[in-house]
């Protein structure tokens, strides 16, 4: 087999086993399927082993690094301990409670990252709810469903967005000005949503107050943490690239004399990590076998480019719901890789919001679904897409109509 051909073997699997999430019969997850299918480019020769560090985009993967490290330093503050907690012992409303958990999980996610946010609060407000008796089902849609909506603002709220704007060199002001408002609309279209879909469960559970448990909120390690976030945003508003800004807020962090290095390194997401440098290198091979640019030439000769709306949204939402986001815009970037800055907004926002579609659209879905399964509590495929079909298209059509009033995209 020629080295084009062992390529596109292995790309094509790679992308089917991100599709399925993993191969029939094997424990290797969409991690492993990527590092396999580098692995393979790499004894092989296709890639040959001097060009796999070009291949892989270090800056986007020190940005998720450093988020992460400033991810753990809330975390081990307890502030997403003692947000999941005072969220599910509000004495409001569940309607209400629904709205404060969307809300909550929107604004968290646009500063910390949405996959991080979901994984650690995602137990203890199943257990909080729980307490109350009050069935937690809608409020992990619609926590899902915030965090991705909310990480859809920043160019740090989700990796994919990290890599966008990392691959564009955007401003992160500018990236907010584009991106706000759409995810805007996808934090409201998600409320309205999960309210109407679970609205007779809603308003016949009054839920009990509930005694709010002890949670040791270090005053110390927060203000460490909110001092940490400040300067970032600080740095990301100054000439410094975005990569070295986070490092240096990682470094800091990572310096203390109480929270060990290891603890800290513990929360790193390593598997996330390698997902993305193993995914850099198998579309790296594919880009240098000229086909990519092939594929560019056929499409914008069919008039199929991504720079107008009617193309993009449904490639986006197509990509997201089979391959999930994160793989469908490092492929996507591959094959059209000199995109406007204009076009970078439409993708981070088209295919974060398209995310919420079904649980495989989006890895802070899988993540909702698989904590809060640890806890005892079962979140259908079908639950979930009796909400997130709705919710998606609406948000969908908001940012669609946004992108095109405000003249950032053409719609055909």
């Amino acid at each position: 087999m020629s080295d084009t051909g062992l390529i596109l073997t292995i790309f094509v699997l790679t992308y089917i086993g991100m599709a399925l999430g993993r191969f029939p019969g094997l424990r290797i997850d969409r991690t492993g399927i990527a590092l396999l299918g580098a692995i393979v480019l790499v004894v092989s020769d296709a890639v040959p082993p001097a060009t796999v560090i070009d291949a892989i985009d270090f800056p986007t993967l020190f940005i998720l690094f450093g988020l992460m490290i400033l991810s753990a330093q809330f975390d081990a503050s307890g502030f997403y301990d003692w947000c999941s907690l005072r969220i599910a012992a509000l004495g409001k409303s569940p309607v209400m409670l629904l709205a404060v958990t969307i809300g909550a999980a929107g604004m968290l996610s646009a500063v910390l990252a949405n996959d991080v946010v979901v994984f650690a609060m995602t137990p203890l407000l199943c257990i909080g709810l729980q307490a109350r008796g009050l069935d937690p089902r809608p409020y992990l849609i619609g926590l899902a469903g915030g965090a991705n909506a909310g990480s859809a603002a920043t160019m740090i709220g989700n990796p994919q967005n990290i890599l966008i704007a990392q691959l564009g060199d955007l401003d992160f002001w500018a990236f907010l000005a584009a991106c706000g408002v759409p995810a805007l609309i996808g934090l409201a279209a998600c409320f309205g949503t999960v309210w109407l879909v679970w609205r007779d469960r809603l308003e016949s559970e009054a839920g009990a107050r509930i005694a709010l448990p002890a949670v040791a909120l270090d005053r110390s390690h927060l203000v460490k943490a909110l001092v940490g976030t400040l300067a970032l945003l600080i740095l990301f508003a100054s000439p410094l690239p975005h990569a070295m800004g986070v490092l240096i807020i990682a470094g800091g962090l990572l310096v203390s004399r109480r929270v060990a290095t290891r603890q800290m390194l513990d929360k790193v997401d390593w598997p996330l990590l390698v997902l993305f440098a193993g995914l850099f290198v198998v579309t790296a091979a594919l880009s240098a076998t000229g086909l990519p640019g092939e594929a560019v030439a056929m499409l914008s000769g069919a008039g199929l480019s991504p720079d107008r709306l009617a193309v993009l949204a449904p490639v986006a939402l197509i990509g997201s719901n089979t391959i999930g986001n994160v793989p469908a815009v490092i492929l996507l970037l591959a094959v059209w890789p000199e995109l406007s800055a204009e076009t970078l907004y439409g993708l981070a926002i088209l295919s974060t919001l398209a995310g919420n579609l079904l649980i495989i659209g989006s890895l802070a879905n899988i993540i909702v679904v698989e904590r809060a399964k640890s806890v005892g509590i079962t979140l259908g495929f079908a639950e979930h897409a009796r909400c997130g079909i709705p919710m998606t298209l609406v948000s969908l059509a908001g940012a669609v109509a946004w992108l095109w009033l405000t003249g950032l995209m053409p719609l055909s």
